[in-house]
């Protein structure tokens, strides 16, 4: 019996149960071990029959608990179609629509659905004011030096610990600090290539990596991606003879909140280091998991250093202190010059702040908090989608991350959307500024960072009221 047939048996047989109400609201299912016990399969293919019941939102994963049926699981909404792209190199940008979409960025008077970072509520700022503090005292000069060029040594040294929750095995001198996760991806793509080079990336694929990639001159490959296991691999094999570069952000990519198999990372990572390609991994979002364990990096399965792992902490701790790394592997030395010409050294009080949160375990305490609440608010968020939108509404199932996609029907123009919910104060992102190509016109982001509330769940039905009227329209 094959792993797809056991995955595929396994999956259909526990929804099963939960439709005809064998398996009830709230049950408790068994954990990974014991499904590998009782049906004789891995581990992998174990973690793939949760990952497809979450994705028909028949199950909820919870942190040190385990997985359990669904209290929304009697909600049937369908997920968005694989994206298909055209296969030809672009480089038109949406300048004009991002423009205007990021110009609402610290408008506080708008609802900023449209924003993928987390908001003032769920970040720990008194602690964070009190390590700025600890940050001044315990450097030397109070912090006013020049910063050594590869970055805070305690910070690279937490990261360096950090990776063994993911599968890696990094060390301090392996680390590059940056001006945040933006920072280190552009730092990556001027070691690797040159104006015309092409990189191949996800589509649809956040807009300010789109915008960077164009902007040093090169052409985006988007490839087809699955909504809830990320780029298709096979897409991707018939790309290589295109490409130069290849830049992913396997877990938890915004906006659909794809989450790539460990099988296929490991799959992704040979095939590219075979044709001599270098991998970029932006992993931002890595750490903001709903389920019960960090998910593998593509890095976690590198052995000729190919995969240069970028992240930071933008997006799972504090947006505004920039601070984020590159583990460059082979390309080390190109990063370093790089970082010498454009930045010099990066800011030693934020860099040793953020250390200091993350060796203390403040850090680690803040993201278990910080998950359960963002995995509530996705099923809230779905709750209200559900109740609130125009029936034949499509979603992402995330399984992690800051964002949902969401597919309206083809008459549903959100670009126009946005215009109607500006003017009621809401600022969403049109699927439209998340590609170069003519697609994704009647689709959208939503941010899920938002701390939940009853006036969230208004704007979201007013969301839901405007895009009814222009779809009877």
């Amino acid at each position: 019996m094959s792993k797809d047939f056991l995955y595929n048996d396994i999956a259909n047989a526990i929804a099963s149960q939960i439709r005809t109400g064998v398996l009830k609201s709230g049950d408790r299912l068994p954990s990974v071990r014991i499904l590998c016990k009782d049906h004789g399969i891995s581990m992998n293919t174990a973690k793939r029959v949760f990952l497809e019941l979450e994705s028909r939102s028949l199950i909820d994963s919870k942190p040190q608990s385990g997985y359990f049926v669904s209290r929304q699981s009697d909600i049937k909404l369908p997920l968005p179609e694989v994206s298909r792209p055209s296969s030809v190199a672009n480089d038109k940008e949406p300048d004009e629509l991002i423009s205007t979409v990021y110009a609402d960025m610290g408008d506080d008077r708008l609802t900023l659905f449209s924003i993928s970072a987390l908001s003032g509520d769920l970040l720990p700022l008194v602690k964070l004011k009190k390590e700025i503090g600890h940050a001044i005292r315990d450097l030397k000069d109070a912090g006013t030096a020049y910063e050594s060029l590869q970055g805070n040594v305690k910070l690279r040294r937490m990261v360096a610990v950090r990776s063994l929750a993911w599968g890696g095995d990094l060390h301090e001198n392996d680390v590059i600090t940056t001006n945040g996760a933006i920072n280190a991806v552009s730092l990556c793509l001027m070691a690797l290539g040159k104006p015309g080079d092409t990189v191949a990336m996800e589509s649809p694929c956040y807009p300010g990596t789109l915008q960077l990639v164009i902007s040093l001159g090169f052409k985006v490959l988007e490839l087809p991606t699955h909504p809830v296991t990320g780029l298709e691999i096979e897409a991707l094999k018939e790309a290589i003879p295109k490409i130069n570069i290849c830049l992913l952000v396997p877990n938890f990519n915004t906006p659909l909140g794809s989450c790539v198999p460990d099988e296929h990372k490991k799959e992704i990572v040979n095939l590219l280091s075979r044709h001599d390609i270098p991998l970029i991994e932006d992993d931002v979002y890595g750490d903001l998991y709903f389920g019960m364990q960090r998910p593998k990096c593509c890095k976690s399965f590198d052995k000729e250093g190919n995969v240069l792992w970028c992240s930071s902490v933008s997006k799972s701790l504090v947006p505004g202190f920039r601070v984020g790394w590159v583990a460059p592997g082979k390309y080390k030395e190109k990063l370093l010059k790089l970082k010498r010409i454009h930045s010099i050294s990066s800011a030693s009080i934020i860099q040793e702040s953020v250390a200091n949160f993350l060796k203390t375990g403040k850090y680690e305490n803040h993201l278990r908090q910080l998950r359960r609440i963002l995995q509530d608010n996705y099923q809230n968020y779905i709750h209200a989608i559900a109740q609130y939108f125009p029936e034949g509404t499509k979603i992402s199932r995330p399984q992690g991350g800051l964002s949902i996609w969401v597919e309206f029907s083809k008459n549903i123009d959100t670009r126009k959307l946005y215009d109607l919910a500006i003017k009621q104060q809401i600022s969403i992102a049109p699927g439209r500024m998340f590609t170069l190509q003519d697609q994704f016109e009647n689709c959208m982001r939503l941010c899920i960072g938002l701390a939940w509330s009853t006036e969230i769940k208004f704007k979201l039905k007013q969301l839901g009221n405007l895009a009814k009227v222009m779809q009877m329209n």
